[in-house]
This record gives C-alpha cells, sequence and structure tokens, in this order.
C-alpha cells in the first residue's frame, strides 16, 4: 500500500487587534467555548483563548476560518503546545 507524501497545507493564521476592542483572527478550525469574558478558539497554529469584558463573536465563518471578537479584549493566549486530534473534555481533564 501506498502512503500519500503530499505535505499538509495549513491554514494561514493572523491575528488583527483594533484599539483592545475588535479581534479578527484567519485560519480558525473550530470554537471550542464562548462566553462575556472569554472566547476559546482552534487555531491552525494552536488552541487560542481570548479574554476580556462583554465579549462577543461579531463574525464566525467556518469556510473561510474567519472571526470577529468584539468587547473589552484584556488577554489572548496560546496553549503551551498545540495538541492535534485531542477533544474538548481530554483538554479540560488534565
Amino acid at each position: 500500500m501506498m502512503e500519500d507524501r503530499r505535505p499538509v497545507i495549513e491554514t494561514p493564521h493572523s491575528l488583527s487587534l483594533e484599539d483592545r476592542r475588535r479581534l479578527l483572527v484567519s485560519g480558525v478550525t473550530d470554537v471550542e467555548s464562548f462566553n462575556e469574558q472569554e472566547v476559546i478558539m482552534g487555531t491552525s497554529l494552536g488552541l487560542l483563548a481570548v479574554r476580556g469584558e462583554d465579549l462577543h463573536m461579531e463574525k464566525l465563518s467556518v469556510d473561510s476560518g474567519d472571526v470577529v471578537v468584539t468587547g473589552n479584549i484584556d488577554a489572548m493566549e496560546y496553549e503551551e503546545s498545540p495538541v492535534k486530534n485531542e477533544g474538548f473534555f481530554a483538554r479540560l481533564f488534565r
């Protein structure tokens, strides 16, 4: 059986923060959870947590991988080491 050895091309990932009130994120693969204090999303470069107050997802495009978060953005943090193919509950109970 032949193995497919084509390189995996991941979605380009970028962040753009405007006045700590509007965050544009590309390369989003899924949104794990969101509420008014925190949005957790999977990106092509790992899990990204956005924290703040009065957070809202203004745009979510699954097709293009674009997300726009508005509100008072205090912090953006990537998980230390991105883990592929691990579900929400596996990360929750580490």
